[in-house]
């Protein structure tokens, strides 16, 4: 893999991307998604189960590699067709970040843990992946 990402999204949203193979940021944003290559790293992390809740689920909730080809256009209804990627996503549980905030580079124990968050994808450390896989329980092994 030459790049990690975490995006984010609820995990309502994340566990519908998981089930059909692709991934979609930023409220289906293109941009974001050219800045994924194929072969990349993505670990979803999603603050609450359904979007504007706020219901502390603060979890990790999926990890995969991204598959090659390019961004696409998905058709979700309503004249709303989001940019999306394919993913190879692993078996994995979903895992808390609490646990990890003293462990993962991009928290590092701050306690603005959050902000970075906020931009809804961001480039992390090969560290970072491989302990959010572990915690998941994901064989990351082939990535």
């Amino acid at each position: 893999m030459s790049a990690f990402w975490i995006a984010v999204a609820s995990a309502e949203h994340v566990r519908i991307g998981r089930k059909d193979g692709f991934m979609q940021v930023n409220h289906g944003k293109a941009a974001p998604l050219r800045r994924i290559k194929p072969g990349d790293g993505i670990a979803y992390y999603s603050p609450s189960t359904v979007l504007g809740e706020k219901d502390g689920l603060q979890s990790f909730t999926a990890i995969g590699t991204v598959r090659q080809g390019e961004v696409y256009e998905g058709v979700m209804g309503g004249g709303f067709t989001p940019a999306r990627r394919d993913v190879d996503w692993r078996e994995a549980m979903e895992a808390p970040i609490k646990p990890l905030l003293d462990r993962l580079d991009f928290t590092g124990g701050k306690p603005n843990w959050g902000y970075q968050l906020r931009f809804g994808l961001f480039e992390i450390s090969e560290h970072d992946f491989r302990l959010i896989g572990e915690t998941m329980g994901a064989n990351l092994a082939a990535t």
